[in-house]
């Protein structure tokens, strides 16, 4: 394989067969991927909050109609012990 610097930035390489420029600065490219890695953390701490978050929701949805439910009955029994 044949490459030929960049001007402008020393760390960069230009492949000549792809023309793909290549990044030769070890340290940029770690601290790529260890940015990398902390954005797909925290889009996994995202997605595990927005599921539970719709648990919750159900759960309460739950509540709330076992909670009419026994209103409901509640009133009905009310009503009959007043005729």
């Amino acid at each position: 394989m044949k490459y030929s610097k960049v001007s402008g930035n020393s760390s960069l390489i230009r492949d000549e067969e792809t023309k793909a420029i290549i990044n030769t600065n070890m340290s940029d490219y770690n601290n790529y991927i260890a940015q990398k890695r902390l954005k797909e953390k925290e889009s996994e701490k995202i997605n595990a909050i927005e599921q539970e978050v719709a648990s919750i929701k159900d759960d309460l949805s739950e509540i709330k109609n076992l909670l009419r439910r026994i209103a409901n009955e509640s009133w009905k029994c009310n009503i009959r012990r007043f005729k």
